[in-house]
């Protein structure tokens, strides 16, 4: 178990040493791999405002952030209550993501990442 404990705490190293990326303006495609993974959403002063996975995303990341920016998740529903959701994602928030084949591995960076990064959200239904 301990070997487990510490490849996902290198992967947590990795996702936060990973480029962080402005999300796209109108008309241009989101920079992110088609790979599932894990990814963690910034506002325009750098906080933490999310951190996802991919365990159904057909075209990985990339199709998640799509959705994020689509107003198509809970997270772009719940963080900007209607004023125009995933579209102000454009407005100089960023991403950081990191390709994570295996599904344990995935799930577990995802727990860990939402639980060292996102406390406050932990058991109260928020993203």
């Amino acid at each position: 178990m301990q070997e487990e404990q510490r490849q996902i705490e290198l992967l947590f190293k990795r996702l936060l040493e990973s480029p962080l990326k402005k999300f796209p303006s109108m008309g241009r495609k989101v920079d992110a791999p088609n790979l599932k993974g894990v990814y963690v959403i910034y506002d325009p002063k750098r906080r933490v405002l999310h951190v996802g996975s991919t365990p159904r995303a057909k075209k990985g990341i990339y199709q998640r952030l799509r959705d994020h920016i689509a107003s198509q998740s809970s997270f772009t529903q719940k963080w900007f209550k209607g004023q125009r959701k995933g579209v102000r994602l454009r407005e100089g928030y960023g991403f950081r993501c990191l390709p994570v084949a295996k599904p344990r591995e995935r799930a577990l960076l995802e727990a860990l990442a939402i639980g060292l990064l996102c406390p406050a959200h932990i058991g109260h239904g928020l993203e």
